[in-house]
């Protein structure tokens, strides 16, 4: 018999998580946002539920229709991702690629909701958010520290710091 409030809850887990990391995109004003990583994780879950439902029958048979499923989210993934790089000639510098990481790895909740592995998707996310959180002022610190000096400077400084 078919559960459908715990097929229900996989589906409204990953929207969240999708949802909760699309927002921290959102607020700091990138292409993706709320919405968009919402049904990246929400599309995830719903394939691979239904991978997951065409091997119950026989889990050992069919464990390569989950895998070819997870496969496919993963590449069809990446062609969001890649919408949201932009390379900028004038300057050489690449944007969008923590966005389009974002996005893969909202798939990859999503996948992970979809086969019911709760704690491992919400330890995910916390650990996805944190990195959000922390990880701009590491950056902005490291930037400080190396990217503001010459190159004699920078040499100077590894040198201290290796004794």
């Amino acid at each position: 018999m078919t559960d459908y409030l715990e097929i229900f809850s996989r589906l409204v887990i990953a929207l969240l998580i999708g949802c909760a990391i699309g927002i921290d995109r959102n607020l700091r004003g990138k292409p993706t946002g709320m919405k968009t990583l919402g049904l990246v994780a929400l599309g995830s879950a719903l394939v691979t539920m239904a991978a997951m439902n065409f091997a119950l029958a026989d889990l050992d048979q069919h464990r390569d229709a989950i895998s070819r499923a997870i496969q496919g989210i993963i590449t069809g993934i990446g062609f969001l991702g890649a919408g949201v790089i932009i390379h900028e000639q004038k300057t050489e510098k690449v944007r969008g690629l923590t966005t389009a990481a974002s996005i893969w790895v909202t798939a990859a909740v999503g996948i992970v909701c979809g086969a019911g592995w709760w704690r491992v998707a919400l330890m995910a996310t916390a650990l996805i958010l944190g990195l959000f959180v922390v990880g701009r002022p590491i950056e902005q610190w490291l930037h400080r520290k190396w990217l503001d000096k010459s190159p004699d400077e920078r040499a100077d400084i590894r040198a201290r710091e290796e004794d």
